[in-house]
Parts: structure tokens; C-alpha cells; sequence
């Protein structure tokens, strides 16, 4: 097996070898498991946590819901 180039990444080990590595092999899987929203820094500093985020969002999807019954 011969090798390549070195890498200049001291956390490079000779022995790593992704020669057979495809990039991305599981990206589309993941979106489409997922769904990634960046917060502005300012609201980021007020929801430390997914479960913050997610339940204040319910709250006002609750209120909208119970105001549109209300019209």
C-alpha cells in the first residue's frame, strides 16, 4: 500500500486512511431527519436549550391557534 502525502494536521495519524471515504455519505439522510435553525445571538442568549426553544415556540403556536378560533 503506498502511501500519500503527508498531512500537515499533527492530529493526522500515518495509519488513517480514508482513500475509500465518500463525503457526505449521510448528509441527505440527516436533513432529512432533521431541521437546523440558527438563532440570532441575541435570542440564542435567552434559550440555553432545544427543549427552551421548542416549548416556548408551542406556547405561541397554542396562543395563534386560540386567537384564530376566537375571530
Amino acid at each position: 500500500m503506498s502511501k500519500g502525502p503527508k498531512s500537515s494536521d499533527p492530529d493526522m495519524r500515518d495509519e488513517y486512511d480514508f482513500s475509500g471515504a465518500v463525503r457526505g455519505k449521510y448528509a441527505q439522510r440527516f436533513r432529512e431527519g432533521s431541521n437546523l435553525v440558527v438563532l440570532d445571538p441575541d435570542v440564542a442568549a435567552e434559550f440555553t436549550t432545544t427543549e427552551q426553544v421548542n416549548e416556548a415556540l408551542r406556547v405561541l403556536i397554542r396562543a395563534r391557534k386560540s386567537k384564530e378560533g376566537a375571530a
